[in-house]
């Protein structure tokens, strides 16, 4: 048990939670616990941004993946996860910013209303279980590696959030900006000092590079087939279109001081996570060299345990401290806004059309009693789900919003002539599409059913929208003839 690193942690956390509650002292009311009070400067949006993405999986699910398949089996993440914020600056965010809106679900009932709202609410609401429960899992983890299993996972699981949902709970987007700024900063000066470390451990960069290259790993594109080419582009857009309408990107993007910064904070956090994505990557590649015979068996056993276990075996304790704290940094700057968003979307779209006519005191009281409420609910999922892959609990979130909320979101912004019975014919069509190919085993075997599932959402909004009017054309075309 490594006492001087676990205490060092758990110090860390209360130093970020501190800071996180220090920042709530600053909150006056609703907008500035959900959108920061729309004062961010360019610097804090790119690395709120850059925040959504780089958590748990990044730094844990995706070398292991990427030491399995190569590049083609992390398509999902990083790539379409940050092509995700890219379009989000280049097409959505300005857009959206100008309707001042404070959750993205204020956007449904602009367009299409309160039904339309309700749904890709509740739609993105459940996106949100596998999220966060991937972050949980991960505090979990290091709890257990830092004490040599004498802390259980699911004990890891209750002290890491709970120092979470404290400064949360008081702050906000506010602290959560706050301190996504200080995590990512100790995030990437962490991760660069292991991987030179790794690099020279290695004998080189060079070394590192040659090993990805005679195993195949750079190898991004599919099999030259058409299943294989299916397979690769449903894997893309699950978390390049499925998160566009993700509360927790638009909160972050929304916190902006202007919707100019909005969009370049969008676009330059989207880039940056895609490139330092490969960070991780390369440590664990290394470690293939540095402690070969190890790392095959934690690959065929435990990949997720793979760097924690280079770390503590093969470095200094202060490359030690430096990865636990990057480490805990990811986590924590995900969870915190995976946390926050559903219960905004929740409070902000579905409780104030139960109970309309709220004062932003109570709204401000629901937030929080909600945020501690979906805590509760997403930690005892996380325990129940134990053994589950990280990897594998992130990537399922986003198909359910990618079916039922992208297509409304999109047309709705871009498209004049979508209508209410366009929307509810696409938010039906693909999730009982998805539904039936996730159901029905064959289906979703000869062809992915998220991607089933958007194609009906777009023939759904198209059909919905057009029919009724070609109707009634045609109706009053013969009513004149007659």
């Amino acid at each position: 048990m490594n006492t001087t690193l676990l205490w060092f942690v758990i110090l860390y956390l209360v130093g970020t939670m501190a800071i996180g509650v220090y920042a709530g002292t600053r909150i006056k009311n609703t907008t500035d616990f959900a959108v920061a009070g729309r004062s961010l400067p360019l610097a804090m949006v790119i690395t709120t941004t850059f925040a959504t993405w780089f958590g748990a999986e990044t730094v844990m699910g995706i070398p292991a993946k990427f030491v399995q398949g190569g590049l083609n089996a992390v398509v999902e993440d990083p790539f379409g996860a940050s092509m995700c914020l890219v379009l989000v600056g280049a097409f959505f965010a300005t857009k959206l910013y100008k309707m001042k809106l404070l959750t993205i679900g204020d956007f449904y009932r602009a367009r299409f209303g309160e039904g339309v709202e309700i749904f890709c609410s509740i739609a993105i609401i459940l996106s949100y279980l596998g999220w966060v429960a991937a972050q949980i899992t991960a505090l979990g983890l290091v709890f257990s590696v830092l004490s040599g299993g004498q802390i259980e996972p699911w004990v890891g699981m209750i002290i890491g959030t709970s120092l979470v949902l404290v400064y949360v709970l008081i702050g906000g987007m506010l602290a959560v900006a706050w301190t996504d700024f200080i995590q990512m900063i100790v995030l990437v000066v962490g991760l660069s000092v292991i991987a030179v470390m790794a690099s020279e451990q290695a004998g080189g960069a060079d070394k590192v590079i040659a090993l990805a290259q005679s195993n195949d790993w750079f190898r991004i594109w599919p099999e030259h087939t058409p299943s294989g080419w299916i397979a690769f582009i449903a894997a893309a857009i699950t978390m390049m279109f499925g998160s566009i309408p993700q509360q927790d990107v638009f909160q972050r993007v929304m916190s902006a001081k202007d919707s100019k910064t909005a969009s370049r904070g969008a676009v330059i956090g989207g880039f940056s996570y895609l490139a330092f994505a490969f960070v991780p990557m390369f440590i664990v590649a290394a470690s293939m060299i540095i402690m070969p015979s190890e790392a095959q068996a934690l690959l065929a056993n435990d990949p997720q345990k793979v760097l924690p276990t280079l770390i503590l075996t093969h470095m200094p304790l202060v490359a030690q401290i430096f990865f636990f704290g990057a480490l805990v940094s990811a986590i924590k700057s995900t969870s915190s806004a995976t946390l926050l968003a559903p219960s905004t979307s929740f409070v902000e779209n579905i409780l104030r059309n139960i109970k309309p006519g709220m004062s932003d005191k109570q709204v401000l009281l629901s937030l929080r009693i909600t945020i501690f409420v979906f805590t509760a609910l997403v930690l005892a999922y996380a325990i129940a789900m134990q053994g589950t892959p990280i990897y594998d609990l992130v990537s399922s979130a986003y198909q359910v919003p990618l079916v039922a909320a992208f297509v409304p979101l999109t047309m709705g912004l871009y498209w004049k002539r979508s209508t209410t019975q366009g929307a509810v014919m696409s938010i039906a069509l693909g999730i009982g599409t998805w539904g039936t190919f996730m159901l029905h085993a064959p289906w979703g075997e000869a062809f992915p059913g998220q991607l089933a599932g958007l194609i009906a959402a777009l023939i759904g909004m198209v059909v919905g929208s057009l029919a009724p009017q070609l109707i009634k054309n045609h109706h009053d075309r013969k009513h004149h003839l007659g």
